[in-house]
This record gives C-alpha cells, sequence and structure tokens, in this order.
C-alpha cells in the first residue's frame, strides 16, 4: 500500500480510537469546574473562548475544504494572476483584531479580580521549602510544615515493588494537611526559603510563584467542604514530583474545632520540649523524621547516593563529634544539597532525628540529645545573631 493509504488508515484509527477512550470522560480531558466563584469564572471564560475557536476553526477550515473542492484544477479553474488584495489585507487583520478585543475584556475583568485580594478574613502564610510546604496561622499565632506522607516516602523509594492498592491517593496525601474555613475570603502571602516553587491548586483556581525574598499573594474562597489537592508546579529539585499539596474546607464550627487543637499541640510540642526523653523514645520519634525529612537524599538505610548524598550509616559526622553534627544539621552545609533544618523542625524532631542517625543504620555511638539541650544550643545562636546586630548598629552611628 501506498504511504497515502497508511496516513488514512492511521487518521480513520484516531478518529475511531479517541472519542471511545477520550470523549467518554470529557472531565477527565478538560480543567476542573472548581469549588470557588474564581475557578468557576475562570472555567466559564476557558469554555466561551474554547467555543469560538472551535467556530472559528470551523469557518476557516470549511471555506479552506470549499476551495480546493470547487476550485480544483480537474474542474478548469486557473489561479488568479494578483499579487495582494487590500480589502483581504483589512479584513484579516480587523477581524482578528476585534475577536481579539472581545476576548481580552472579559479576561481582563477576571484576572482583576483575581489579584483583588482586598477585604479578606484571613491571612495563611505559604513558605516552600525543598521538599515541603510551611503554613503560618497569622491570626490564630501558629503555624506547621506539611509533607509527602511517610507512608507514601517509604513506598516510592521501593520502585516496582510498590503495592499501589494499598493507597488511596499514592504520592497526592501529605503528613499535615493545610485547613481552611468554608465561606471564608482567604489572602494567601507566598514566599519560599531555598529555590523558586509554586504553589498549585487546580480546585481553588489558585498557582503563584513562590521567590525567595519577595512575597506574592492571591486569594480563594471556598464554597463547598471538601479535600482539594494540588503540587509544586515549578522544577524545584530532584524531589520535585514529590511535593503534595493538601488543601481540607471545613464548616466554620469544625475549622473553629480544629484551631484549638492545633493550639493545644503546640503548647503540648512546648512541654515536649522541656521534659526528659529516654533514648528509645528518641531513636523511635527520629526515625518518623528522619524518613518525612532526610530519606529522600540519605536513602531509607542510611546509604546515600555515591556522588550526590553522602551515608549516614558508618559516616564522619554521624559517629563523630556530636556538636559537629548537630551544627550541620542546624546550618546546612553552604554549596551542597545540604540544607539548613534549624528553622524547619522543632526542638523534639531535632533532638529525635540526631539521636536516631546516631544510634541506627550500624552507627553505635550511644549518644543521646535532649530536646532542652538543642534549645540551649538554638537560642545561643540567636543571642549570636542579636549580638552581632548591635554591634553592627553601633558600628553605623
Amino acid at each position: 500500500m501506498t504511504s497515502g493509504v497508511y496516513r488514512w488508515m492511521l487518521l480513520t484509527a484516531c478518529l475511531l480510537v479517541f472519542p471511545v477512550g477520550a470523549w467518554a470522560d470529557w472531565g477527565a480531558l478538560n480543567m476542573p469546574v472548581g469549588v470557588t466563584e474564581i475557578s468557576q469564572e475562570v472555567y466559564g471564560l476557558h469554555m466561551r473562548i474554547f467555543k469560538w475557536c472551535l467556530v472559528i476553526g470551523a469557518v476557516v477550515f470549511a471555506i479552506m475544504f470549499y476551495s480546493i473542492f470547487a476550485h480544483r484544477k480537474s474542474k478548469g479553474a486557473v489561479a488568479a494572476d494578483f499579487h495582494e488584495s487590500t480589502t483581504v489585507e483589512i479584513i484579516w487583520t480587523v477581524v482578528p483584531l476585534i475577536i481579539l478585543i472581545v476576548m481580552a475584556i472579559p479576561a481582563a475583568k477576571v484576572l482583576i479580580k483575581m489579584e483583588d485580594f482586598s477585604n479578606s478574613d484571613m491571612s495563611i502564610k505559604v513558605t516552600a521549602y525543598q521538599w515541603r510546604w510551611q503554613y503560618d496561622y497569622i491570626e490564630e499565632g501558629f503555624s506547621f510544615y506539611s509533607q509527602l506522607d511517610p507512608a507514601h516516602n517509604v513506598a516510592r523509594q521501593g520502585g516496582s515493588d510498590v503495592d499501589l492498592e494499598q493507597f488511596d491517593h499514592y504520592l497526592k496525601e501529605v503528613d499535615n494537611p493545610l485547613v481552611v474555613p468554608v465561606g471564608q475570603k482567604i489572602r494567601f502571602l507566598h514566599t519560599a526559603a531555598d529555590v523558586i516553587h509554586s504553589w498549585w491548586v487546580p480546585d481553588l483556581s489558585v498557582k503563584k510563584d513562590s521567590i525567595p525574598g519577595f512575597i506574592n499573594e492571591n486569594w480563594a474562597k471556598i464554597e463547598k467542604p471538601g479535600t482539594y489537592r494540588g503540587k509544586c508546579a515549578e522544577l524545584c529539585g530532584r524531589d520535585h514530583g514529590f511535593m503534595p499539596i493538601v488543601v481540607k474546607a471545613l464548616p466554620m464550627e469544625e475549622y473553629q474545632a480544629w484551631v484549638e487543637e492545633q493550639k493545644i499541640k503546640s503548647a503540648s510540642a512546648e512541654m515536649d520540649a522541656l521534659r526528659a526523653w529516654t533514648q528509645e523514645e528518641l531513636v523511635a520519634a527520629g526515625e518518623g523524621v528522619y524518613q518525612a525529612n532526610c530519606m529522600s537524599c540519605h536513602q531509607a538505610e542510611g546509604q546515600g547516593i555515591p556522588g550526590m548524598f553522602p551515608a549516614i550509616a558508618g559516616s564522619d559526622i554521624a559517629t563523630g563529634n556530636i556538636e559537629k553534627h548537630v551544627e550541620t544539621v542546624l546550618n546546612g552545609v553552604a554549596d551542597s544539597p545540604m540544607n539548613a533544618f534549624g528553622s524547619r523542625l522543632s526542638d523534639v524532631d531535632l533532638a529525635a532525628v540526631i539521636t536516631y542517625q546516631r544510634n541506627a543504620f550500624g552507627n553505635s555511638t550511644g549518644d543521646l540529645l535532649q530536646p532542652s539541650q538543642l534549645r540551649e544550643v538554638r537560642q545561643g545562636l540567636r543571642q549570636t545573631k542579636l549580638d552581632l546586630n548591635e554591634q553592627t548598629i553601633n558600628g553605623v552611628n
């Protein structure tokens, strides 16, 4: 058969197969309607312009096919000998301009509305890290981190051996979802602590870049209770694909009860940082902290990735001077992938993960680091920074 016949066969197969597999579930192909007023307006705008494009395309192709058929050589058609037409030039310049203006007016209205975060009921600061999010509830006075659920993090490193049937939302679940009230205008303030990220939740029609040193703003007012999922939409490093977002919208009464629970949890965490822990308790807690924060780079058995991330098992850091170990975890390592965790983890989590690393993976130092000791170290560092700032101010004066 000729190549032309093959092309027609392929085209026919596509026309037969595509509707069955794709058009049968148009919602899976199209953008979501969403659960906010803005998302619904964006969807309506998208569908309106999409239909206009379909009509324009149908008209253009109809004229093309008609011209090809009616003026074919076999019917004796003779090509015109003119080179340009002022009338045609004006038509195909003015008509697209009018179409663009008609499209731009409603689009501009929606864009302006998307940026109008005035009269907000509450504000949440979203800080992006590699590879987690920090949510600061400014009015309520507490914050927490949200990252890939530890069970999913462990499973994904199993490669092809992962049993996906045990997960409802594989790689789309987090340990601490962002909880917000329904019917409230929420202003989001976006920034980042390391590289550029992007906070994107399609159902809310919210997508904003998180840039170090800058604060970007947008807002959402969720109309329907439920759980809505998103992800980082900016290539932010090796584990970019494992940085999901989960937003849980609750009725106001349930949200207020959740806020009270968080305040109690914060107070409890404060007490935990002051009490004495046993080594067994810290090692058990540290394993979970390691899986959530360290395992992506240093791997499940602490073996690391040669040439990229050093091993924890048998390393000089984890088996040597504990003060050096604490400094490395708190401040990171300059010009390396090792980030500073001093501002990301609590005193309990830091003490637990350091104790775990020094007593796991074949490391048997027997060391025990109390959260209260970690707190003293961090307070000393903060005091040093304050002293330096005062010296700088006095020097300027």
